[in-house]
Order: C-alpha cells, then structure tokens, then sequence
C-alpha cells in the first residue's frame, strides 16, 4: 500500500470528513488520493488561511476536517490559529510539507524552515515531524490525539519522508 493510501486510510477511519488542500508538489499523492476518496468532501483552498476557515465552518457544522498545506504558509495562518481554530478549541490535523532542509533546491524554502517550529511552539500547538515513512505508524494516534483534546496538531513532514527532491 502506497504511504499516500495509508495517510488517506487514517484519516478516514478518524472520522475526517473534509479535507482542505493547498497545491503542493510534495503533497501532491496525498492530494490526489484525497480527491479520489468517496468518504471525504475535498475543498481546494487558495490560500491556507482560507482553508482552515473552511475547516472551522465543516467542525461547526459536524464534519471533522483536516487541511493539507506547506510551511511556506504558516506565517499567513497565524491569526487565523489563534483567533479561530484555537479560540474555539477546533481540533484541526495539519498535515504539512516541511521544505528547507538539508538538499532543498529552493533558497527562499530555507527561511521558513528556520522559523516553522519556532511559530508552531509560540502558538502551543503540539508538533510531529516524519521523517521516514514508518513514522506514518503515528498518525493513527495523533488524530486520535487532536479530536480528543481539541487542539490543532502540526504534521511536519520532509522531503526525507517523501523519498527526498529526486536528488538521492
């Protein structure tokens, strides 16, 4: 089974209902596995602000939801976080593509890798970095995890994790 069927298979056994996407080259099989899922409703997003408003309105209206985004975009969703998702205590998995590591091709990827983390823990909000596909084994217990506490939980995870950026 592909991780991308795995990743899709726990959200949907952890009840997610709707799932939010942002374009993302290294997210792109999750994306397309989403979207060929009955079970889940997939809204693309633009913007990753927008999404988690998306999700807000699905948690509030009974679906679970989960957005699917890079950490380019953590720094726009910061109000957003702390005004909404956490205020009124939405539990939302963020599963994210962690760019600026170690071989990233991309300069300006490097500058949010260096602040990502730093954003999540100011904002208390619990974060799990994957780095090789077995670590997927915990996705079943962090979902578990966000819908118990109501609390966002960051999924982090890097090109290691996805098979590298086509350089190994």
């Amino acid at each position: 089974m592909s991780i991308h069927a795995r990743i899709t298979d726990d959200l949907i056994a952890n009840g997610i209902g709707l799932v939010t996407t942002v374009p993302c080259k290294q997210l792109a099989g999750v994306i397309e596995e989403v979207e060929r899922r009955p079970e889940i409703l997939h809204v693309p997003s633009n913007k990753e602000d927008e999404g988690m408003g998306l999700c807000a309105g699905a948690f509030m209206g009974g679906k679970r939801p989960a957005i699917i985004m890079q950490n380019a975009a953590i720094g726009v969703t910061i109000n957003t976080l702390a005004t909404l998702i956490q205020f009124y205590r939405i539990p939302l998995p963020m599963l994210i593509s962690y760019r600026g590591e170690l071989r990233e091709p991309v300069a300006c990827q490097v500058e949010m890798a260096v602040h990502t983390k730093a954003l999540l823990s100011q904002l208390h909000i619990p974060t799990y970095h994957f780095h090789k596909e077995t670590d997927a084994d915990e996705l079943d217990a962090i979902l578990k995890y966000t819908f118990m506490c109501n609390k966002p939980v960051a999924i982090l995870t890097d090109a290691s994790f996805w098979g590298g950026y086509g350089d190994q």
